[in-house]
């Protein structure tokens, strides 16, 4: 007999030492497939959008057309009244800041002010020309907005003042910001006018004052030369010392006065000189600041003058036609989407 041949068992495969498969050849297709139809979904929605604007063509170029024909139409003067722009580019000039602000910011808070915004609505009568009723309750609130909505002032990049005008008259354009200026060279004349004034009047005053002192000084040196000779005190010092040398009775008692009063004459005749100083010193700030106050200066240096315009600059009748095309094409397409789907919506409910 053959002898049993024992082989030796192999140890089960563990579930740890089988391989781990990520992906099999089913779930490869399953992907493929998903992509697959999920691009030929989008293309499929692509082509149907574009057959939907093809089926609807005629109808599409119909209404974009008549839309832009009706935005021609309706911006024409007959139904909005054209517009007519005049702008104005001014530095400041003959200024000085009031605190940290520049010297265009001070020129842009005075042109943009309400008294200077009432100078123009006054002259022009711009109630009239806005259709703004005076006794209205809101009347001066819709003049506000009216005007900053049709006169724009702005600060330029490069710290210039920027003023735009538009009016139905270019003229008329053109005379407001002209005006604008010239009541901005006048509300700063009356402000500086105004404070160099208070300035003028206080060094007068104080002139004056300095004139009583000056004159009473003056009125007690006379009286020391009217009642006791005292004059000159070093003059009459060697002339009354050589007299006493000589034996003169008058020296004598002119000696006397000079060594009673002398030192007050002295006295007076220094404060003389001191006041006349400090005198001069303020007459001449005085004479400066009375310059000012007597001067017509203007505080803005033109660089671009307004003129008439030629051609209107509201509205612009291009961009007006193109945006009512673009925009009556586009609602068009959602429109026709709209029913299309629904057509589809209401066939395959009756399917059901």
């Amino acid at each position: 007999m053959r002898p049993l041949k024992i082989r030796p068992l192999r140890p089960k495969a563990t579930q740890k030492d089988k391989p781990a498969k990520i992906f099999n050849n089913t779930n490869i297709n399953n992907i493929i497939a998903k992509i697959t139809t999920t691009d030929m979904d989008n293309n499929f929605n692509n082509l149907s959008l574009v057959q939907l604007i093809l089926k609807w063509k005629w109808h599409i170029i119909i209404i974009t057309v008549a839309a832009a024909l009706c935005g021609a139409i309706f911006s024409s003067s007959a139904f909005i009244t054209p517009l007519y722009k005049s702008e104005a580019v001014a530095y400041p000039a003959n200024i000085s800041p009031y605190s940290d602000e520049s010297e265009t910011e001070q020129m842009l808070q005075i042109i943009n002010s309400l008294s200077i915004m009432d100078s123009i609505i006054e002259k022009y009568d711009l109630w009239t020309d806005y259709k703004i009723d005076k006794n209205d309750k809101f009347a001066r609130t819709y003049m506000l907005n009216e005007y900053r909505s049709k006169i724009k002032i702005n600060k330029t990049p490069y710290e210039a003042i920027s003023i735009s005008v538009m009016d139905k008259d270019p003229f008329v354009a053109c005379d407001i910001a002209k005006d604008i200026l010239h009541f901005y060279d006048q509300k700063v004349h009356d402000l500086h006018t105004q404070k160099v004034a208070e300035v003028v009047d206080m060094y007068a005053l104080q002139l004056r004052m300095k004139q009583h002192d000056i004159d009473s000084l003056k009125q007690a040196l006379t009286d020391l030369a009217t009642q006791y000779g005292v004059l000159n005190y070093s003059g009459q010092l060697r002339e009354v010392t050589r007299g006493f040398i000589n034996g003169s009775p008058k020296a004598k008692d002119l000696k006397q006065n000079l060594e009673l009063y002398g030192a007050d004459a002295v006295d007076l005749e220094t404060k003389i000189i001191a006041e006349a100083n400090t005198y001069s010193l303020i007459k001449k700030d005085y004479e400066q600041n009375l310059r000012f106050f007597n001067s017509h200066l203007t505080y803005s240096n033109i660089i671009t003058e307004p003129f008439p315009a030629d051609k209107k600059a509201f509205p612009v009748r291009w961009v007006v036609v193109a945006l009512s095309g673009l925009g009556a094409l586009l609602l068009s397409i959602v429109v026709i989407f709209i029913i299309e789907n629904r057509k589809r919506f209401v066939a395959e409910k009756e399917k059901e």
